[in-house]
C-alpha cells in the first residue's frame, strides 16, 4: 500500500491571464495508493472540481506536475490528451448519451472487437443487467448513476474520478449508492478520487480525505486522524460540524464570548487563541442574564441540536428532548465541566475544569 498510484506535486492553476495572481489552486501536494478511495472535500468554489479536471486532462496546470503510475501526464510544459490517460470520470450530471441504450452507453469508447465479459460483469455487479435495452430517460436517478459508474469502469481505467456523483439523488438512494460505491470500486481493484462538499459522505466510505479551503490543501489524512489531530480549527468545524470560538488568556484561564474557560491542566495560556469543541461541551440554561438567541432547532431522533447566536458567532448545542426551547428564545450558553476541547494553534487537547 505504500506505492504511489497518483501523485500531485506542487500543483498550481489559474484561469484567464497568465499575469493574474488569482489562483484557483495553490501548491497542492498529495498522492493516492493503488486501490484507495480518497475523498476530496471543501466548501463550494475551493477548487475541487478544477483539480479533477486537471487530473482528467481537461485543464492545464500553471505550475507543478501530475504523475500517474510514475508517468508524468500533466505539467506546465506537457499535457497528455485525456483519451490517452486511462482515466475514467463520473460527472455530476452523469453525461449519458440519451440516444444510446444502457448496453451501448456502457460499451461506448471501448475498442473495436472488445471483450464483452467486463461490461456484462459490470452491469451484473451494478444490478443493471435487466435494463440493458432501456434508454437513460427510462431509468431512475439511482440507475442512471450506476450506469455512469459502469461506463467509467468499463475500459478498466487506471483511476476513476467522481465529481459529486450523488448530488441530485434523494436521501434514501444517496445512502444506498454511497455504501455500494466502495465495494464496487474494490471489486474492480479501482483507485478513485471522490469529490463532495458533504463531509459525512467522505467520512462514511473513504480511506483518506483531502480537505481544501481557499484553493489550498488544509489536511490530508484518514478520518480517524482528522478527528484526533486536526491541523487547525477549520478541519473540526467543516468536517465534524464542531464549534469554534476565539479565546483570550487571563492569567491561567481564558475569556470567551460565552464566558470564562477554565482548564484542568497547567498550560501557557498565552500560546492559544482559539478553542474547538463539540456540541456536547456546552449547555443552554434559562437565565435572567441571557447571552445568546436560539436561531435554529434540529430534531435528531433522541435529542435536539440547537443553533444559537452570540455576538457574531453561531454555536451548535446538543440538548435533550425534554427541553422546550423555541426559535427566538433568549438563553444563557456556557461551557460544561469535564468536557474535552482542543486549543489552537498547536492542536493541544485539554479538559474543561
Amino acid at each position: 500500500m505504500g506505492k504511489e498510484h497518483l501523485k500531485i506535486v506542487d500543483l498550481w492553476h489559474k484561469y484567464g491571464s497568465s499575469s493574474s495572481d488569482n489562483y484557483t489552486l495553490k501548491s497542492i501536494n498529495f498522492s493516492l495508493r493503488p486501490g484507495e478511495l480518497v475523498g476530496l472535500v471543501g466548501p463550494s468554489g475551493c477548487g475541487k472540481t478544477t483539480l479533477l479536471r486537471l487530473i482528467a486532462g481537461f485543464e492545464s496546470p500553471s505550475k507543478g506536475q501530475i504523475l500517474l503510475s510514475g508517468r508524468e501526464i500533466s505539467s506546465a510544459r506537457r499535457i497528455l490528451p485525456p483519451e490517452k490517460r486511462g482515466v475514467g470520470m463520473v460527472f455530476q450530471d452523469y453525461a449519458l448519451f440519451p440516444h444510446l441504450d444502457v448496453w451501448e452507453n456502457v460499451c461506448f469508447g471501448l475498442k473495436p472487437n472488445f471483450d464483452s465479459s467486463r461490461p456484462r460483469w459490470l452491469l451484473e455487479l451494478l444490478e443493471l443487467s435487466s435494463f440493458s435495452s432501456r434508454y437513460p430517460h427510462e431509468l431512475s436517478g439511482g440507475q442512471r448513476q450506476r450506469l455512469a459508474l459502469a461506463r467509467a469502469l468499463a475500459p478498466s481505467p487506471s483511476i476513476v474520478l467522481l465529481d459529486e456523483p450523488f448530488n441530485s439523488l434523494d436521501l434514501h438512494i444517496r445512502l444506498k449508492l454511497r455504501n455500494e460505491l466502495s465495494s464496487v470500486l474494490k471489486s474492480c481493484s479501482a483507485t478513485a478520487l471522490f469529490v463532495t462538499h458533504d463531509s459525512s459522505e467522505a467520512l462514511a466510505i473513504c480511506d483518506r480525505i483531502a480537505l481544501v479551503r481557499n484553493s489550498e490543501l488544509v489536511q490530508f489524512d484518514s478520518p480517524k486522524e482528522l478527528i484526533n489531530n486536526p491541523s487547525n480549527s477549520f478541519v473540526g468545524e467543516f468536517i465534524f460540524q464542531q464549534n469554534v470560538l476565539p479565546i483570550s488568556p487571563v492569567g491561567n484561564r481564558f475569556t470567551s464570548p460565552i464566558g470564562t474557560l477554565n482548564i484542568n491542566k497547567q498550560i501557557n495560556t498565552k500560546d492559544f487563541n482559539t478553542a474547538l469543541f463539540d456540541s456536547t461541551s456546552i449547555e443552554i440554561l434559562n437565565s435572567n442574564s441571557p447571552n445568546a438567541v436560539i436561531k435554529a432547532i434540529e430534531f435528531c431522533k433522541d435529542h435536539f441540536i440547537l443553533t444559537v447566536k452570540i455576538q457574531e458567532f453561531f454555536l451548535r448545542v446538543r440538548t435533550p428532548l425534554t427541553q422546550n426551547y423555541l426559535l427566538g428564545d433568549s438563553c444563557q450558553v456556557k461551557f460544561k465541566a469535564d468536557q474535552n476541547i482542543i486549543l489552537f494553534p498547536g492542536t493541544h487537547k485539554v479538559s474543561i475544569a
